[in-house]
C-alpha cells in the first residue's frame, strides 16, 4: 500500500507486521527505506509493538503468582522479543483520506498467555505521520501490557540525534537492563551528539520528555510522542545509515522488575485499554 499527502509519501506492508516500508518527505527518506523483497520486519521502516516492548529475560515471568514462559524469538535466544504483533498479519478495516486502520486479533496461546486485540491507526497528512496504537485485554483475567513503536530513522553522515533523558539502563552481556546510570556513562544525546561518532548503543533512556530531533544537512526530523511513553529505546549500531528512536511504555525487561520500581508495565483489567501516540514532522533548517 501506498499514500501521498503533499510532501509526504507512505509505504505500508500491513500482511508483514503492519510494516511502514518507506516515508519520505520532499523525496527524502525520513525513515531507512525497505528492500523491495521486504521478508522481515526487522528490515522495514517502523512497525508496532504489542503487546510488549523489547526483550523479556529467558521469556519468562511471574505475574499474580503465576507463571508465564514464552517461547524465544529466533535471533535473539533465549529472549523473547517485542511481543506478537510485529510477526504477525494485520487486518486492514479502513483505508482513505490519507487514513490507514489495522487490527489484529489475538487468541491466548504460547506467545503471550492472555487474548487481546490491538488497532493501529496511521495518518499521512500535509503536516507528517501520526500514528496511534492502542492494546485492549480480550481475556477474562487481567493482563501485563505495554506498547511501543519502532521506527528507523534514516542518518546522513553529519546526522545529529537531539534527545532529553537524564537517565540510561545499562545491560548486562545479555542484554538484559542491570542498573540505572546517568546518561552520560554511556552518552547523552540532549544537547545533540553526531551519530556517526556514538558508540554501539541499545540502551532505553529513562524519564524521556517525549521529543526527538534528527538534524540532518539542511532540514530536520522531529519526533513526539504521548506522555506514557517514558522510555526512548535507542538503537545505534554504527555504520548501518539508521539510528532507532522507539517510543515505549516500560522499559525493558519490565515484566522481571522488582516490586516497587516503576518500570511502566501496565495491568489492565479484563476489557481495559492501553494507548500510544506519536508523531513524526519535516522541516527545512
Amino acid at each position: 500500500m501506498r499514500i501521498e499527502r503533499g510532501d509526504w509519501a507512505l509505504g505500508l506492508k500491513p500482511d508483514l507486521g503492519a510494516s511502514i516500508t518507506s516515508l519520505t518527505w520532499r523525496g527524502r527518506d525520513v525513515l531507512r527505506p525497505a528492500p523491495d523483497a521486504l521478508d522481515s520486519p526487522l528490515a522495514a521502516s517502523s512497525f508496532p509493538l504489542a503487546p510488549y516492548a523489547n526483550r523479556i529475560d529467558g521469556g519468562a515471568f511471574v505475574f499474580q503468582g503465576e507463571a508465564a514462559r514464552l517461547p524465544a524469538t529466533a535471533g535473539f535466544e533465549p529472549h523473547a522479543l517485542h511481543g506478537v504483533g510485529w510477526r504477525s498479519r494485520w487486518t486492514v478495516v479502513s483505508a482513505g483520506d490519507g487514513t490507514i486502520d489495522l487490527v489484529l486479533a489475538v487468541e491466548a496461546g504460547p506467545e503471550w498467555p492472555w487474548a487481546w486485540t490491538a488497532s493501529h491507526r496511521l495518518t499521512l497528512s500535509e503536516a507528517g505521520l501520526e500514528m496511534g496504537l492502542s492494546l485492549a485485554n480480550e481475556h477474562g483475567a487481567p493482563m501485563p501490557a505495554g506498547l511501543g513503536l519502532h521506527p528507523y530513522f534514516a542518518v546522513e553522515a553529519a546526522t545529529r540525534l537531539q534527545l532529553s533523558a537524564p537517565r540510561i539502563w545499562l545491560t548486562d552481556a545479555r542484554e538484559i537492563p542491570s542498573r540505572l546510570a546517568d546518561a552520560a556513562g554511556l552518552i547523552d544525546w540532549s544537547d545533540g551528539a553526531a551519530v556517526a561518532d556514538a558508540p554501539f548503543v541499545d540502551h532505553a533512556y529513562a524519564d524521556w520528555d517525549g521529543r526527538a530531533t534528527l538534524l540532518h544537512d539542511g532540514w530536520r526530523v522531529d519526533l513526539t510522542a504521548s506522555p506514557n511513553a517514558r522510555w526512548a529505546q535507542v538503537y545505534a549500531p554504527r555504520g548501518e545509515g539508521f539510528v532507532c528512536v522507539e517510543p515505549v511504555t516500560h522499559r525493558p525487561n519490565a515484566h522481571n522488575a522488582p516490586a516497587g520500581e516503576d518500570s511502566g508495565l501496565t495491568v489492565l483489567a479484563p476489557g481495559g485499554v492501553l494507548t500510544l501516540t506519536a508523531g513524526i514532522t519535516a522541516s527545512e533548517t
